[in-house]
């Protein structure tokens, strides 16, 4: 079961998302602004964020800003949500944007195509570890 997290200040709109999302068979988690989906992004670690652009706190812009800041959630694919058109420098920090009123049959769809994704890419979750050392092995004997 994949995790989705949901970001909206508007909560019939959270709903509707949840129960799309709840019926393609994914865990939801929801957040009323940017500050508390930072949060649970950190905590759980979303394979998709819906997030709307205008919220309280932070908004969906600032959210995404912050996403990528960190290297842990910088490859959470994010569906951006707005009734306005956000601006166009800014369009590498989300990978999709849907204007509202929302489609739920294309949100559904874009979830599901980055889940897909995500879970067919190869896992890196270590870092590689080299051969040898940087220091020289040393015997013991030899310490002060």
């Amino acid at each position: 079961m994949s995790v989705v997290l949901l970001v909206d200040d508007d909560i019939d709109s959270l709903w509707a998302l949840r129960l799309v999302v709840e019926a393609q068979g994914h865990h939801v988690l929801l957040a009323r602004d940017g500050e508390d989906a930072l949060s649970k992004a950190s905590r759980y670690l979303p394979e998709v964020i819906v997030t709307d652009w205008h919220m309280s706190r932070l908004d969906g812009i600032g959210l995404c800003e912050r996403l990528k800041l960190y290297p842990t959630l910088a490859g959470i694919a994010v569906v951006f949500t707005s009734s306005e058109l956000p601006p166009a420098h800014l369009s590498t920090l989300w990978k999709v944007f849907i204007r509202k009123p929302l489609d739920l049959t294309v949100v559904e769809q874009c979830i599901e195509s980055f889940i897909t994704r995500r879970l067919s890419a190869p896992q890196h979750r270590h870092a590689p570890i080299p051969d040898k050392g940087r220091w020289p092995a040393m015997s013991f004997r030899n310490w002060p």
